[in-house]
């Protein structure tokens, strides 16, 4: 009898703390930069148990990624700083051709709700669904790849082409209607947008199929691809080209069905966004810039390609380019939404760091990095809750740090035999 079918499950959790809705629930996740630890992380800090499986000896290549903060010979990754607290770091050579990495990481999958992985070669180190479906009749297993899963469908080639997240931008559609028409280029959204959607769309799918096992006892595959992500947040883009052949084009930042929906530059080169849809809000903005609403009506200047695209329309965008201009960015709004026109002022990192609003709002939280050894300051939550509020019970792990830890709490390993595996690299 193998390790894995004599060993009994430890409920979760048994290493870290009690908190948060998902307290209870128990996560495997082995994958790198960004979707499936971002993926991981949401679950982490809602109270999951979440083991991250790092190689021994290298680790996440997220720990590495630029910007990096040094402290002596201490080094780490901004982005790792942020989105690998509340982990815990497992080192693990996963080749289910060695009897020890096999007997390991079958035994996790048993004490697991949930596998976290995009790997994509995955049937190359020896598991499949079916055998980890055998173990853990109730697993929930999360593939996170490009182009999705072959057993969903799909040309196999396609599925087993490469990915990041510009590319999942690329080929899913999103990056086509980002950007100013041409002759200018397409643009990406930055800060990996692609892999945090496909991480949202993770985590909604293994929360239904986790409720789904619960109640069933029967666990299921969740397949996520890069480029499907972000097709689905186009919106009536797909619609617009089966029902009415058209190809929906690159705007910049102007609305393309009404307005006010633009960007405008201010009096002090600050950014302005005005947006008033509908035409009750359309005919206060009007008004707020002092002009005849009988004149310059919803349906003749305001609420329609044809309206905005008129000579009224485009006058009126023109009246309300030089409006914004004549103003400070904080001026203009401030008179706009005394007036109920939503607007608002493009920020960046400092302005929010600064804002009193995402202070009191309890935006900005502070916790001890494992790796850098001191007090980092990031961003906290997002949603929040009122009885089940989410937490970080510790900053990003080192690497490795709870191997020891994890091996003999949930596998029951000695000392001595975790370090047997380190002389074999296995560990």
């Amino acid at each position: 009898m193998e390790k894995w079918e004599k060993i009994e499950r430890i409920p979760a959790p048994a290493l870290i703390p009690a908190y948060g809705p998902l307290t209870g629930m128990r996560v495997l996740m082995t994958g790198s930069i960004v979707a499936a630890p971002f993926c991981a992380s949401l679950l982490a800090e809602y109270g999951a148990e979440v083991i991250h499986v790092e190689r021994p000896n290298i680790g996440d290549p997220y720990r590495e990624q630029a910007p990096v903060i040094e402290r002596g010979d201490k080094r780490v990754s901004a982005g790792w700083v942020q989105e690998a607290r509340n982990k815990l770091s497992l080192t693990l050579e996963i080749n289910l051709k060695v009897p020890e990495s096999q007997e390991i990481f079958l035994s996790l999958i048993k004490n697991c709700d949930v596998w976290v992985e995009n790997m994509v070669w995955t049937e190359k180190l020896g598991i499949t669904e079916k055998m980890l479906l055998e173990v853990n009749p109730k697993l929930v297993i999360a593939h996170i790849s490009g182009f999705g899963r072959p057993q969903f469908g799909g040309v196999a080639t396609e599925c087993d082409r490469p990915s990041y997240d510009p590319i999942g931008q690329a080929e899913g559609g999103y990056m086509f209607v980002n950007g100013f028409p041409e002759p200018s280029p397409p643009s990406h959204a930055a800060t990996f947008i692609n892999d945090y959607m496909t991480a949202m769309f993770a985590v909604n799918g293994i929360l239904m199929a986790y409720l789904h096992a619960q109640k069933t006892g029967k666990g299921q595959a969740v397949d996520v691809a890069q480029i499907e992500a972000m097709s689905k947040v186009l919106n009536d883009t797909f619609v617009q080209y089966f029902l009415l052949g058209k190809i929906r084009e690159r705007k910049g930042n102007k609305v393309a069905i009404f307005q006010p929906g633009n960007l405008f530059k201010t009096k002090d080169g600050k950014y302005l966004y005005i947006g008033a849809y509908g035409s009750a809000v359309y005919g206060r903005f009007v008004k707020a810039l002092g002009l005849d609403l009988n004149k310059y009506s919803h349906e003749a200047a305001g609420g329609s390609v044809e309206a905005i695209n008129s000579e009224l329309g485009l006058e009126l965008n023109q009246i309300a380019t030089e409006w914004v201009a004549a103003r400070e960015a904080e001026e203009g709004m401030k008179y706009l939404l005394g007036l109920k026109v939503p607007c608002g002022i493009v920020r960046n990192s400092a302005d929010l760091a600064a804002s009193e609003h995402y202070q009191k709002r309890g935006n900005f939280i502070q916790y001890e990095d494992e790796t850098l050894g001191e007090r980092v300051k990031a961003f906290g939550f997002c949603p929040k809750m009122s009885e089940t509020p989410a937490q970080v019970w510790r900053g990003a792990p080192s690497l490795g740090q709870d191997t020891e830890k994890i091996l003999n709490t949930l596998l029951g390993y000695s000392s001595r035999e975790v370090s047997a595996f380190r002389e074999k690299g296995i560990v």
